[in-house]
């Protein structure tokens, strides 16, 4: 499958698409200037409030008659640019790849080399989020403002967290057991005894979403991990390394052996590699060596560290929030630690954590409602410091491709330090109300991620989605989420390659992101809840349909109240 490095098959649709787009933007523009001037944030009301009384009043008297004759004046050049750029949609392809071809555009970002499976196993961080890149007129009725400008804040602040250092500090005393995750700073080796070197040396792998698990498992394969290290003392090819540095308060620094092959089987718990293979990140699918269904309660994850500010491990009990509170030394919050009995027991075994910054060693990124082309193209840039494969403005326009007309994409964008192999985009034909103006959709995508040393390739399936988000429309929902299972298995049907030339693909992890607009626990979802997507794939904070893990924690947070103290900065937020 080819990938789309441009909108148009042609320079000149390209060239004929910009011109109207030209004649359309002054008019585009200066309508959302004037609807934001109407829409004021909590914030810039805020900033008012020591203003004299009728200053802004005063502004919009002025500026507004100038809005309106301009408005009129380019209305008639915009009429003209539609009548061309809407039939120019039925040539446009549904998304722009865009790989970073300059290295030297990283600026330090460590650009990940192939990874060869050689019997150890490897984990891959995935995130998901919403950043609400709307025109700014719109934007405003979600009570934010500077579309632009929050475009290149939000990508600075994911590559800045994703490309930050990182060291684990492990803190043992007779009154404190827990595990401070403080954030990352540069590889230090720490100065202790050999079991401490050991420790240091297995490294903790990133959060996890795929792993090989041969036959054996637990600590013996932690043995096999530490004694494959222990030769050359080289961490895996394509894997960031990381420093432990653990403080004893009885043993005057010196870790029992027990101790070691527990922070051990936490970084390297993976065997030699399987033939077929799938793990699991957010929801992902169930893996074939393992008979559950999705709602088991299990994650089926050997090693699931995180390496952000705040990190909590929860066992089968409960965490008292006073003590907790207690253990904030750094901001950081406390990873209550399990029993060496129980970690042995890695099913309930998951980090989890409420974190100030973006997740660190991020491997795939995916984000809704980059609705805006100039704020993309921003964002794009941004992100290019850290990831090399891109995919944005996804979507179709005017009345091609969906059934009503589609006035902005769908607002997905996906980024990858790993190749894309192919992609494909689905809109979603059921959308309602103000939805139907957006071409909502699904973004599928096949990374390559290694491969075996007898050359088959190592893959891996992500899909990127934004369902309706109207309050009531269930059953639109559940109609997205079967078209999104079947676009799904299409796809991987189209793509997948066993012919003798190209030996059969190893998957290691099928996995969905996106904004679902539902939840697992308000009573008016339970139609999604009960969803066949949960059969298939598994939700790491979901025990079944209303009942989540005890650590998960949900938010709804009224968009008025975005610039209160409590919530207004990541600290605070993070309280």
């Amino acid at each position: 499958m080819v990938l789309y490095t441009s909108p148009f098959p042609n320079s000149f649709l390209s060239v004929l698409h910009s011109f109207s787009w030209g004649l359309i933007f002054p008019c585009y523009w200066l309508a959302d200037r004037l609807v934001a001037s109407f829409v004021p944030t909590t914030y810039e009301k805020r900033q008012r409030a020591d203003d004299p009384c009728y200053f802004h009043a005063l502004c919009i008297i002025i500026t507004t008659p100038i809005y309106l004759a301009l408005l009129a004046a380019s209305l008639p050049f915009a009429l003209i640019g539609f009548l061309l750029w809407s039939p120019l949609q039925s040539a446009r392809r549904p998304y722009i790849y865009s790989r970073l071809e300059d290295k030297n555009h990283a600026h330090g970002a460590t650009l990940l080399t192939e990874w060869k499976a050689s019997g150890n196993g490897k984990s891959f961080c995935f995130g998901s989020a919403n950043v609400c890149l709307l025109p700014d007129s719109l934007a405003r009725f979600n009570n934010v403002f500077n579309t632009q400008a929050r475009a290149k804040e939000i990508g600075r602040r994911i590559r800045n967290g994703a490309s930050r250092p990182q060291i684990k500090i492990y803190i043992d005393s007779p009154t404190n057991t827990s595990i401070s995750a403080a954030s990352f700073s540069s590889l230090v080796s720490p100065q202790g005894g050999d079991s401490t070197n050991r420790t240091v040396n297995a490294g903790i792998k990133r959060t996890t979403s795929m792993e090989y698990k041969g036959d054996n498992s637990g600590s013996n394969n932690s043995e096999d991990s530490r004694e494959d290290k222990g030769g050359d003392g080289e961490p895996n090819e394509g894997e960031e390394n990381t420093c432990i540095v653990r403080i004893n308060g009885e043993d005057n620094g010196h870790m029992s052996d027990t101790e070691t092959d527990t922070v051990n089987g936490q970084a390297h718990a993976s065997g030699p590699a399987e033939p077929s293979l799938e793990g699991d990140a957010e929801i992902s699918k169930t893996p074939n060596h393992k008979q559950k269904e999705g709602d088991s309660g299990s994650l089926d994850s050997y090693s699931a560290s995180r390496e952000s500010l705040v990190k909590v491990r929860v066992g089968d009990g409960t965490v008292d929030q006073s003590t907790v509170n207690n253990k904030l030394l750094y901001k950081a919050s406390i990873m209550k630690k399990t029993s060496v009995r129980k970690k042995k027991h890695t099913d309930e075994t998951f980090d989890h954590e409420i974190s100030a910054f973006f997740p660190a060693n991020l491997d795939f990124l995916c984000l809704q409602e980059v609705f805006d082309k100039r704020a993309a193209e921003k964002l794009k840039e941004q992100l290019h410091h850290y990831f090399e494969y891109i995919v944005y403005d996804v979507g179709v326009y005017s009345c091609h491709g969906c059934c009503t007309f589609k006035f902005v994409n769908s607002g997905l964008l996906f980024a990858s330090r790993y190749p894309v192999m192919d992609a494909a985009y689905h809109c979603y034909p059921n959308g309602r109300g103000t939805d139907s103006l957006a071409s909502k959709g699904a973004l599928f995508l096949k990374v390559q991620v290694g491969s075996t040393p007898q050359d088959q390739r190592i893959v891996g399936y992500i899909s990127c989605t934004h369902l309706q988000a109207i309050a009531g429309d269930t059953t639109v929902r559940c109609e997205q989420l079967d078209m999104l299972q079947d676009w799904l298995s299409e796809f991987r049907k189209s793509t997948s390659s066993s012919s003798t030339a190209n030996p059969e693909e190893l998957v290691a992890f099928d996995v969905i992101c996106g904004d679902l607009n539902f939840d697992n626990c308000s009573s008016e979802d339970k139609l999604e809840q009960q969803h066949s997507l949960f059969t298939h794939y598994k939700d790491p904070c979901r025990i079944g349909p209303g009942e989540d893990k005890p650590w998960a924690i949900g938010t709804l947070l009224d968009p008025e109240g975005l610039y209160d103290d409590e919530v207004c900065t990541p600290d605070n937020l993070q309280k």
